[in-house]
């Protein structure tokens, strides 16, 4: 006689927790997501950070402190550095020492994917406009920029795979919302569209790089000579510009002469000075030549050198 055996109950799997992904086939959680693709603006973190070029210290020493959304003003003489703790904070130079969060990434060893999350918007020298393109023919090369290398290789094969109908209408959606959180209006421009970047006010200009800035969905935006050449009324403009975005949540960092005693909307701002870092490279790391008094040698005329020797290999990189 044959007996029966009963049928094994079937195993459960263990629930996800709350606030978890789903388990993978272990039995492990799911990994987490990459901060870099993360919504939200990014928070800066920085302590002790320096940078040394092949003359001494480019700027050192500097803290930062900010949360999502808050507009970070790197002020300070010319010559301290600005430019290139602006570009360091975006992935652009390689620190020397210290350490730095941006979003949560650390910016010594994730870089590339720092780069990825923060866009430069106006640095002269680095991402400059093509004086004889027009305001339109900038927008479109930087959507179809976007579209081809600014989006994860899933997500653009999927945006390839959709109807032409509907990829044109995603582009102007994006170009449209860039457009209108920059404050650029097509319209009053003197040709429209058709007006070359030669023909632009400096407002306009900065306007038009924070507008091609937005494209790409950044996190991080950075700003350089935000109030040069500008009169009272365009430097609060221009403030107010950057107070918006950020309201929206996008961080931004923004190099200036004069940092404003506040910024429209309650928008926080973090003021960082790079006067000590000038300081400390005079007094550890200056050669010999530069150490001799004022009269003899004009140390802020080096140190923009040296800048303007980084923002060369920042460009070609």
């Amino acid at each position: 006689m044959t007996r029966h055996q009963p049928e094994p109950e079937p195993q459960r799997q263990p629930e996800p927790a709350a606030g978890r992904g789903p388990a993978s086939p272990a039995g492990e959680p799911a990994p987490a997501p990459d901060p870099a693709e993360l919504p939200g603006g990014a928070a800066v973190e920085a302590g002790g950070i320096g940078l040394k070029g092949p003359r001494g210290w480019v700027f050192r020493e500097v803290s930062v402190e900010a949360a999502p959304g808050s507009v970070v003003a790197l002020t300070g003489a010319s010559g301290t550095g600005r430019t290139c703790l602006l570009l360091a904070l975006t992935g652009r130079m390689k620190l020397t020492e210290g350490e730095a969060r941006i979003g949560g990434l650390r910016l010594r060893k994730q870089a590339a994917a720092v780069r990825r999350t923060a866009a430069l918007a106006h640095v002269p020298g680095v991402d400059d406009l093509e004086p004889s393109l027009t305001v339109g023919e900038h927008l479109r090369e930087r959507v179809l920029l976007q579209r081809r290398y600014g989006t994860a290789p899933l997500a653009a094969l999927k945006a390839a795979l959709r109807p032409p109908r509907q990829r044109r209408a995603d582009a102007r959606r994006v170009h449209d919302e860039a457009l209108e959180a920059a404050g650029l209006e097509l319209a009053t421009l003197p040709k429209g569209p058709r007006t070359a970047v030669r023909d632009l006010e400096r407002l306009e200009r900065l306007r038009l790089c924070v507008a091609l800035a937005l494209i790409g969905r950044p996190r991080l935006i950075a700003v350089d000579d935000v109030d040069l050449k500008l009169s009272a009324p365009l430097r609060e403009e221009a403030w107010a510009l950057l107070a918006s975005v950020a309201a929206s949540g996008v961080t931004v960092l923004a190099v200036c002469g004069e940092p404003p005693a506040e910024l429209p909307g309650d928008v926080p701002l973090v003021v960082v000075v790079t006067d000590r870092a000038t300081a400390a490279r005079t007094a550890e790391d200056a050669p010999a030549e530069e150490t001799e008094p004022a009269g003899k040698t004009d140390q802020t005329d080096e140190t923009e050198k040296e800048t303007a020797d980084a923002l060369a290999e920042t460009g070609r990189a």
